[in-house]
């Protein structure tokens, strides 16, 4: 039987030394000698008639290697399992200490290997304070929500000209310069944009225009802070960058739309809230007010959880087996590292990896379970969303169960989906857990926060 002993490196990090004695692996060999006689496929031999002394002098030397390496590796991973012993990825052998192997000098050898050992991780929940802010939802905001359900229920019409905010335009931006000569390889995109998107003093370039007329704008004077960022971002542009938002463009008029709204009645209610039986304008409203808020809370919630990712993150504090952490990034990948690169990719590895412990330990501390039912039901949810809502569940639910049942068959969906489905488990937990304060905060302000949402 193998000797294993084991001696500290250095912090985390320790190295394990397997030796076997002749005796641990010689009858062994013998045995898989004669195994491969009985099977081996010699031309001149019949099947299992071949001498063992000719196995042994055509394959002696690879059976020999791979049967201490059999025993090498068993018993490292033997020792590891009865002590418990908790490590990062895989042992990593020592090279310089690795014996030569020699089946015609037969003696004792030692294999050395090195180990990245987890550290203990601790975390008190009920320490971490965050705020749970509170989105005022304003008359405004309903008014703005109720006319984009107008909008986008309404009937789209062809007018000749544009006569107001509410006409939208099928537009193609293509790059100039400032006296509007196209530039070669500039940007060209097409869009669809409502007039008032456009700054207030803009608007007025638009007035009377027709399909095929043509614009000539600086992005950062045709539309106000909000609606540059959106422009800027489908332009594959950035915002904030003085030399991104001072660009011209020539816009092309493909197109002038005008949205026909629907009138405020019962049948309009009835489309946009089937089976709510809601009679009047002021129902309405407050049928709205109450989705809104529910949009708000949730994304209240998540703000939370983006919290409480943060503080775990800068207050968690335990130590790492750097020194073996960056050996292993620099020969675990199909081709090595260098030292400068493991040295560049560390602090971003570092910190994946203490989120990791991190949401391991929460995941076994709160017990955290993913049960096939919630990975079902995350498929249904993805495709209703995919489809916007529009389909009625009564009449399809074969069509949805059937889709579900495909989903779970598909290993990578079903193991993003429990990863996904665990942590969210874990900080819904947490959160029941830690302090929070509630703070009201306008819509404005709470989509500044929400910007910085980095988990």
């Amino acid at each position: 039987m193998a000797n294993v002993t084991r001696e500290n490196l250095g912090e985390l990090n320790d190295k394990i030394i397997v030796t076997l004695s002749k005796e641990d692996y010689l009858p062994d060999f013998e045995k898989s000698l004669k195994k491969y006689a009985k099977t081996a496929n010699i031309p001149g031999f019949r099947k299992g008639m071949i001498p063992v002394g000719l196995i042994k002098k055509m394959y002696g030397q690879s059976v020999f290697s791979e049967e201490i390496m059999r025993q090498v590796e068993k018993s490292l991973f033997d020792y590891l399992q009865n002590e418990k012993l908790d490590i990062f990825a895989q042992p990593l052998p020592v090279e310089q200490t690795t014996p030569a192997l020699d089946m015609n000098n037969p003696s004792d050898y030692s294999f050395a290997f090195e180990i990245g050992l987890k550290p203990n991780v601790a975390i008190d929940v009920t320490k971490l304070q965050v705020k749970q802010y509170k989105v005022n939802v304003t008359d405004e905001m309903v008014d703005q929500e109720i006319d984009r359900l107008q909008v986008r229920n309404g009937k789209m019409t062809e007018p000749e000209t544009v006569t107001g905010d509410d006409n939208v335009l099928n537009v193609k931006f293509v790059e100039t310069d400032k006296e509007g000569n196209e530039v070669e390889g500039g940007i060209t995109k097409e869009n669809s944009l409502l007039v008032k998107y456009f700054a207030e003093k803009f608007r007025k370039n638009l007035m009377g225009k027709k399909a095929n007329d043509t614009i000539h704008l600086q992005l950062k004077k045709a539309f106000d802070d909000k609606e540059l960022e959106f422009i800027l971002s489908d332009l594959g542009l950035e915002k904030g960058k003085k030399e991104d938002e001072n660009r011209y463009f020539n816009l092309y008029i493909t197109k002038v739309g005008l949205v026909e709204r629907p009138e405020l009645n019962e049948a309009f209610f009835e489309t946009v809230y089937p089976g709510k039986n809601i009679k009047t304008i002021d129902e309405f409203k407050a049928a709205v007010k109450k989705e809104i808020e529910g949009y708000y809370e949730a994304q209240a919630l998540n703000q939370v959880h983006d919290q409480i990712y943060h503080q775990l993150l800068e207050h968690t504090h335990f130590s790492f087996p750097e020194a073996f952490l960056k050996r292993w990034l620099q020969v675990s990948g199909e081709k090595a590292k260098t030292t400068e690169e493991v040295e560049a990719e560390f602090p971003t590895f570092k910190e994946q990896l203490k989120w990791t412990l991190i949401n391991n330990q929460l995941t076994a501390d709160f017990k955290v379970e993913v049960l096939p039912d919630d990975i079902r039901n995350l498929a249904k949810q993805q495709l209703l969303q995919y489809l916007g809502g529009q389909l009625n569940l009564a009449d399809n639910e074969q069509w949805i169960e059937d889709y579900a049942t495909r989903m779970m068959q598909d290993k990578k969906f079903v193991e993003d989906s429990y990863h996904r489905i665990a942590t969210e488990k874990m900080f819904t937990a947490v959160a029941e857990k830690v302090n929070k304060t509630e703070e009201a905060i306008s819509a404005e302000e709470f989509a500044e926060k929400l910007h910085h949402h980095h988990h």
